[in-house]
């Protein structure tokens, strides 16, 4: 039976009542938001936000979600990780989501029971189930509850009730790891994620809210909305960016004319599969 909005929304109270106490995955994006605000709402104080403090999270993602969490009034715990001590997430294969995953959300899981809470969830939506997530099936495996996808929650239905709720994260930019912008196969490395996120903090500062840094060893590819692209090649724009990003160590910079699109770099993942396993053999 196909629910409407509203009645998505009494199945979600519903099924995160049934947690009675919980620790909730906070990133500070629209969908952890929107989640915590109804969290919030249901468990009052049995509810604990987690938010991950790593090199391949920007830093003013983690102070985003310590003031919404703040404005939330919701008990928040920043913790710190590091992926880059996980030979399989270095490596870039292709599903070193999965790798990620069972390593964090298993420290989370500690956290919770060393502080009597019931259940570990996490904002992965409806829409996320169309793409190549391996890490959703780390969560699965795990045990970590997905109470928006069990309540049928579209990425749009999400930005709509947190407008309505007054969230300031209603009309945010999806955000990815910084990891996400390197292609597989290609080791992840400290210097690039550093690169990636001066670059992007620089676009942002000028003006583009929703972009990328894809990260092709020495070839910077960048993508933003489609609206925004020919704003890229716009004098004196267009030299400041390719300046500032030959300084961070690029020796091209290019844009990619087909604009942003969630997980670009998945495009030719069944191609690199076959490339990685003819580079092993």
């Amino acid at each position: 039976m196909k629910l409407d909005t509203q009645d998505k929304l009494d199945l979600l109270e519903k099924i995160i009542a049934g947690y009675e106490r919980a620790v909730a995955a906070f990133s500070g994006g629209v969908d952890s938001a929107f989640l915590l605000s109804v969290a919030r709402d249901v468990l009052n104080e049995k509810l604990l936000a987690v938010t991950i403090s790593s090199p391949v999270v920007p830093p003013r993602e983690v102070e985003e979600a310590e003031g919404i969490a703040r404005t939330l009034g919701v008990e928040h715990m920043v913790i710190t990780s590091n992926e880059m001590e996980i030979e399989e997430f270095r490596s870039n294969q292709p599903d070193r989501c999965y790798h990620c995953k069972m390593s964090l959300f298993s420290r989370m899981i500690e956290i919770a029971k060393e502080r009597g809470y019931r259940c570990v969830m996490e904002a992965s939506n409806q829409d996320d189930m169309n793409d190549y997530r391996p890490g959703f099936r780390a969560i699965q495996k795990l045990g970590v509850k997905s109470p928006l996808v069990e309540a049928g929650f579209t990425k749009e239905e999400i930005r709509t009730f947190s407008k309505k709720r007054g969230l300031s994260t209603w009309d945010k930019p999806a955000m990815a790891c910084l990891a996400s912008r390197i292609p597989y196969y290609e080791p992840i490395t400290l210097r690039k994620l550093e690169q990636i996120r001066k670059g992007e903090e620089f676009l942002v500062s000028e003006g583009f809210r929703l972009c990328r840094l894809r990260h092709h060893g020495r070839l910077a590819r960048i993508e933003v909305h489609p609206s925004e692209v020919n704003r890229l090649f716009s004098e004196p724009l267009r030299e400041k960016i390719a300046e500032y990003l030959k300084s961070l160590g690029f020796q091209y910079v290019t844009v990619d004319l087909e604009g942003y699109r969630s997980g670009s770099l998945n495009e030719a993942l069944d191609e690199l599969k076959d490339q990685g396993r003819k580079n092993r053999d």
